[in-house]
């Protein structure tokens, strides 16, 4: 006798829950996975080799996020030596694929490989970093990265700023990583001026 109660009480419960029935089928896929843009501990896949410390800047989400690294410098090199092996290490690792961990974490690049760091030539700032591709030619976003990653590095005067040029004759200018670059580097370009009779 129970169960003849059981039936029926159970139909009307099911009714008022509010949910309707349909026919037509439903696919809003997968949830949305939830990006942590942090490591939950240091990653040591990316930093195995000796050499100097060293932050990159990456992307995550729609912002930048700095992460650990380390690039080689012989000992003994001379300041403006140092300067473009510190600058040619840090365009290496900028376009390195993130690792397992950081990938996992939402971390990605928009830097592609290739590119080169040049000597400033006659003319140009002594701080000049001259790269094989000129600047107006990356994405927002990977001169973003480029620009972070070197104003906060040993390639830059340590001033927050960091002199850029291309391969061609086109004078070089001074970039500056600011909070909303860092914030919206694909909507936000690093400010920047000629450098031309600095």
């Amino acid at each position: 006798m129970s169960r003849l109660v059981a039936v029926p009480l159970l139909a009307v419960l099911l009714a008022g829950c509010g949910i309707r029935a349909t026919e037509v089928p439903t696919n809003f896929g997968p949830a949305p996975s939830r990006v942590r843009c942090s490591l939950t501990e240091p990653d040591v896949s990316t930093q195995t080799a000796r050499g100097l410390p060293v932050q990159v800047f990456l992307l995550c989400g729609s912002s930048l996020v700095t992460v650990d690294r380390t690039v080689r410098v012989p000992d003994g090199a001379a300041d403006s030596e140092r300067r473009m092996l510190v600058a040619q290490g840090l365009l290496d690792q900028l376009a390195q694929s993130p690792s397992p961990a950081e990938k996992e974490a939402g971390y990605s690049t928009d830097v592609r490989g290739g590119i080169t760091v040049g000597r400033p030539r006659p003319g140009d700032p002594e701080d000049t970093l001259r790269l094989s591709m000129a600047p107006d030619a990356l994405t927002s976003y990977a001169l973003a990265q480029i620009v972070c990653t070197f104003s906060d590095s040993a390639a830059a005067q340590g001033d927050g700023s960091v002199v850029l040029g291309g391969p061609g004759a086109e004078s070089p200018r001074r970039y500056q990583c600011t909070d909303e670059v860092r914030a919206r580097p694909g909507g936000t370009e690093p400010p920047s001026k000629d450098v031309a009779g600095e």
